[in-house]
């Protein structure tokens, strides 16, 4: 069983999302399909868009929770999982502050907290130049 709710904060001038991720026994087997199709994306250097990158970091929170991993373990390797390169424009400034709510199996609930998992590039989506 795997059940997450998300508290997504991002720029200071959009407002948070909380998605919620749901999977009994019998439908797990779903999430990991979805899961499995967003690596396909990536490995075909596709950039994956907000809801996609939730769902990847949910995996990455279920696998390594249920491998015996510490929460500061996963907290400080939060980072590691995406780059700006493999995300959408726009979604890096969307996930400044994921708070997970994670309860996975019959094991105790784990609040796991990404600040800016993902780091934040200085691109110029227009180049003015000075005629302008």
């Amino acid at each position: 069983m795997i059940l997450i709710n998300t508290f997504v904060k991002g720029d200071p001038d959009v407002s948070p999302i909380t998605p919620k991720f749901e999977y009994g026994s019998s439908s797990e087997k779903i999430f990991l399909n979805g899961v499995n199709m967003i690596k396909d994306r990536l490995a075909k250097n596709l950039r994956i868009n907000l809801y996609e990158t939730l769902m990847l970091y949910c995996a990455y929170i279920v696998s390594e929770l249920r491998s015996g991993k510490t929460v500061a373990s996963i907290q400080e390797n939060a980072n590691r999982v995406l780059s700006p390169d493999k995300v959408m424009i726009g979604v890096p400034e969307s996930i400044r502050k994921i708070v997970f709510d994670v309860i996975i199996d019959d094991r105790p609930k784990e609040i796991v907290t990404f600040e800016e998992p993902i780091l934040i590039s200085d691109y110029i989506l227009v180049n003015k130049s000075e005629d302008d």
